[in-house]
């Protein structure tokens, strides 16, 4: 499959009569776009706000971050199986608004919910305090259970990113990239001198408001199963989950996978990189262990060197990385895991639930326990009263004056296990 991305720089967000983009603006027509993410009866209000880099803006609690995207070329459409048919997309062109986002916020769903400080200590640990977001409030009716509340706020984010992704339909992109992975013998015929390496992909898939979809089907129905790279930046992965902020993928990582992209960048240079496996991360011992059999059988059948695995979440879904790497490990095939610590707020606690001496390279994005202050803000987009409810808070997480004291747990992308955060380490 061959995909090109066209990336449209976006540099401000500004509400206007029609929604277009223009000198690098992208100006959003609200009645319009109220219009094409209403109509479900189990919300109550929906509300639209802009926060820009470097204002002194909160959001809180996120749901979800979504990139504006749609397909200029090929088949399918953005968001397969939820906002267009189930055909298989990753081929032909699409084009993104680089530098735009979608957040969705509102009353909590799940305690595992988020926040984002778009200036600020707090702002240094999410990537989305970069980025120019279209920010949707959505408030439920009374009395709806939680996972239809996620599933709705869900599809009006879904819905807003694909409206204004329509208005970079016919701008001429900023920069074109091309990313292909032919079919598996003409690849390993590509480059046969080196090393073949496949990315393990771990969807948290753990119960009910812990769930990742492909192509609108829930993961946790699924088998393993290989996929190429390309489908994922067409929005066949997306995120339906509560998790805990710090390392959730949100559906703009998914879709800006980082992991991928930097596979891409080094294929044909010094390894061939070969596609994606994704797998589910499962609450009972046998699925963990038909799904990591499943994992290291497709593993070894593509016939790799090495394989890279991450995993999202934490606690349980330790077993299922752990199990992946074992059993790859024992074909033969070398692994890096990607993962994050919960060690503790002094950093001396066991950093995982399980762990095996054949994970000898991992990668961590960081403590999720380490404390930090968040100082008070300006403007508040949602709702403060979360700060005490959401994981990595505490009852007296939020201060009188407006400030939040928690773990950097609170902060959406602070330790995400893909790497798309900004925490780095520093040898002595």
């Amino acid at each position: 499959m061959r995909l090109e991305i066209g990336n449209i720089f976006i540099k401000d967000i500004q509400f206007g009569p029609e929604t277009k983009v223009e000198g690098g603006v992208l100006y959003v027509n609200q009645d319009e776009l109220l219009k094409a993410v209403s109509g479900d009866e189990r919300l109550e209000t929906i509300k639209f706000d802009i926060a820009r880099p470097g204002e002194e803006v909160r959001i809180i609690p996120v749901k979800d971050v979504i990139e504006p995207r749609v397909k200029v070329s090929g088949g399918g459409g953005i968001f397969p199986g939820f906002i267009n048919k189930v055909d298989t997309v990753g081929s032909g062109r699409t084009h993104v608004l680089k530098g735009a986002a979608v957040i969705t916020t509102g009353k909590i769903v799940g305690f595992q919910e988020g926040i984002v400080d778009m200036c600020g200590e707090g702002a240094k640990y999410t990537p989305f305090s970069k980025t120019n977001n279209l920010v949707i409030t959505c408030e439920p009716k009374e009395g709806i259970l939680q996972h239809e509340h996620e599933e709705a706020v869900r599809m009006v984010g879904f819905k807003a990113a694909v409206y204004l992704g329509e208005a970079g339909k016919k701008i001429e992109p900023d920069e074109i990239k091309t990313f292909e992975t032919l079919p598996l013998l003409q690849q390993i015929k590509l480059y046969p001198e080196l090393p073949k390496v496949v990315y393990v992909y771990m969807l948290q898939t753990q119960g009910l408001l812990h769930d990742t979809y492909v192509y609108g089907v829930d993961a946790k129905k699924i088998i393993p199963t290989f996929i190429y790279p390309t489908e994922i930046f067409d929005g066949a992965i997306v995120s339906g989950n509560c998790v805990s902020a710090c390392d959730k993928n949100p559906s703009y990582v998914h879709m800006n996978h980082p992991i991928i992209e930097d596979l891409y960048e080094r294929h044909g240079k010094d390894i061939n990189f070969m596609g994606c496996i994704i797998t589910n991360e499962n609450v009972y011992l046998a699925d963990k262990e038909r799904s990591s059999n499943m994992v290291a059988k497709l593993v070894e059948f593509i016939g790799a060197d090495a394989a890279i695995i991450s995993e999202e979440g934490f606690g349980n879904p330790d077993a299922d990385l752990v199990m992946n790497c074992n059993k790859i490990t024992a074909k033969g095939v070398k692994t890096v895991l990607l993962t994050d610590e919960y060690a503790g707020q002094d950093g001396s606690s066991q950093s995982l639930a399980d762990s095996t001496p054949h994970g000898d390279a991992v990668v961590t994005g960081g403590n999720a326990n380490e404390v930090i202050t968040l100082p008070p803000m300006k403007k508040i987009i949602g709702h403060m009263e979360a700060a005490d409810i959401i994981a990595g808070g505490h009852m007296g997480s939020l201060g009188a004056d407006g400030s939040i004291f928690a773990e950097i747990q609170v902060i959406t992308g602070a330790t995400s296990e893909v790497g798309f955060n900004n925490l780095t380490a520093r040898g002595y």
